[in-house]
């Protein structure tokens, strides 16, 4: 898919092959430093989703709730291939696919000790998010007159890193990909400012709506290809500055200027589809304040407590 940078014209789908291990990471604005956030965000941003992310056949997937997790469904895979969470591995047992969006929920045998919720309001467009990517990393820059506008796609070792950006539009990519959030890789927007890549898809896209962080959105695809005249193959790239570069727009190089970024189908319309496959009375779209240990524990308090007021109260007079 091919995107010109305004919204949704055409984009470049973040898997070159379906399945294929092409994990690397995401690219940033301020550094081409391959080790640069590869472990959970802290402070502010602490519990921003980094917990709720596992491995799915070379691209990711985020539980949302203890036995299914949310993906995209054009990197494919099939039933038993392997989802690994947390350091254990849980084979999937059913796909559930969305007819209105990239949205796949994947059923796993095992029960998640944690997962994500979603993100359920409508207001995404001008919020901060956290995205999670293993995708590839900066390249070559890419320059115009000498001025560097953006990186080519490079390498990397295959591990996870975080970045932020900022949602900038929401719209529909069509019959297929559905309602989409689109966010604009820019210069100037902080140290952790990012896009994705190829082998992007997949990364979950995290917002705080102001009672904590949720999943909001599953990355499809980013804008490209691009090329610095009006004729040739051109190439995929991560560009914050398009003046003097070109896009493919339906077979035709065409001039842009500005940022360009990339695209996340919007999780918060398909609420409805995904409560049907995982209702949220069974844990969907609501993450466990607490789990292993720390439920073991609270459970024993409770059951104390319960036992304390029950030999403290008879029936007939109870008090509180």
């Amino acid at each position: 898919m091919r995107g010109n940078g305004l919204f949704w014209c055409a984009a470049t789908v973040l898997c070159a092959a379906c399945f294929a291990p092409l994990a690397r990471g995401v690219i940033f604005y301020s550094t081409g430093d391959p080790n640069y956030n590869t472990s959970a965000p802290t402070g502010s941003l602490a519990g921003s989703g980094w917990q709720w992310v596992g491995v799915w056949g070379g691209y990711e997937g985020t539980p949302i709730g203890p036995h299914h997790f949310l993906t995209a469904r054009h990197v494919g895979g099939t039933v038993g291939d392997p989802f690994i969470f947390g350091g254990t591995t849980y084979p999937t047992t059913a796909f559930f696919d969305d007819t209105l969006s990239d949205l796949r929920i994947c059923e796993v045998n095992g029960t998640f000790p944690t997962w994500a919720p979603i993100y359920r309001l409508s207001g995404e467009v001008g919020q901060g998010l956290v995205v999670i990517g293993v995708g590839d990393s900066q390249g070559a820059p890419v320059k115009v007159d000498g001025v560097t506008k953006g990186w080519m796609y490079g390498s990397g070792a295959g591990t996870m890193r975080w970045g932020q950006n900022t949602v900038y539009a929401s719209g529909n990519g069509g019959s297929y990909w559905g309602q989409l959030l689109y966010a604009l890789f820019e210069s100037g927007a902080g140290p952790n400012e990012a896009d994705l890549a190829e082998g992007d898809s997949t990364s979950p896209v995290f917002i705080n709506d102001g009672s904590g962080w949720k999943l909001a959105g599953i990355a499809a695809a980013v804008d490209g290809p691009f090329n610095t005249t009006n004729s040739g193959t051109g190439f995929d790239a991560a560009i914050f500055d398009g003046s003097g570069l070109y896009i493919l727009d339906n077979g035709v190089w065409v001039p842009i200027t500005g940022p360009t970024g990339f695209y996340a189908t919007r999780v918060s319309v398909r609420a409805a589809w995904i409560d049907s496959i995982v209702p949220p009375g069974t844990g969907g779209g609501d993450a466990p304040l607490f789990s292993g240990p720390e439920a073991a524990i609270l459970a024993a308090v409770v059951a104390a407590i319960g036992a304390f007021r029950a030999g403290r109260t008879a029936p007939g007079n109870r008090v509180g």
